[in-house]
C-alpha cells in the first residue's frame, strides 16, 4: 500500500507542467554530487553496498509515461573509484513543484539528503544541483 502512495504522488507531479522554466538541468555526465548511504539498497534490481558514491546524470532518459514532461526522469549513474557500479531512475523536479513532495524542506543548492522513509519501505537520495531537484527512491536490499 505504501509503494502506491509514493507512485501516486509522483505520478500526479509529474503529470503537473515540468515548471523548469529558467532553470537548466545539468549536461549528461554532468556530477550532481557524493551521496553516502548508510545501508545496502537495490539499484535497477541489484544490490548497492553502504558507502559514499558520486552520483553523475547519465545522458539517458526512461521513455516518459503518458502526460509525463520528457525530462521528468533522467538515469543517474552512482560511481566509486571512477567506475559505474549503479544506475536508477530520479525523479527530476524543480521550484514549488519540489516543496510539494515532502513536508520538510528541501537541500539548499548543491546539498543533498539521504534518509530512509517511514516504514523502512524505500532510502531516498535527493539531490539539489542549481535549483533543480533529483529524487531517487531505492528499497533496502534484503538481509541474508
Amino acid at each position: 500500500m505504501r509503494h502506491l502512495v509514493i507512485a501516486g504522488s509522483f505520478a500526479a507531479l509529474l503529470a503537473a507542467p515540468a515548471g523548469l522554466a529558467g532553470q537548466t538541468t545539468p549536461a549528461a555526465g554532468s556530477s550532481l554530487g557524493n551521496v553516502t548511504l548508510p545501508r545496502p539498497v537495490l539499484a535497477n534490481g541489484q544490490t548497492l553496498g553502504a558507502g559514499t558514491y558520486q552520483v553523475r546524470l547519465s545522458g539517458e532518459s526512461p521513455t516518459p509515461a503518458v502526460g509525463q514532461s520528457p525530462d521528468g526522469s533522467k538515469y543517474v549513474e552512482f560511481v566509486r573509484n571512477g567506475q559505474v557500479v549503479a544506475r536508477e531512475v530520479a525523479t527530476v523536479v524543480s521550484g514549488p513543484d519540489a516543496a510539494q513532495i515532502v513536508k520538510g524542506g528541501r537541500p539548499a543548492p548543491g546539498g543533498s539528503r539521504v534518509e530512509l522513509l517511514r516504514g523502512g519501505d524505500y532510502m531516498r537520495v535527493w539531490i539539489n544541483r542549481g535549483g533543480v531537484d533529483f529524487i531517487i527512491h531505492m528499497p533496502p536490499a534484503p538481509t541474508a
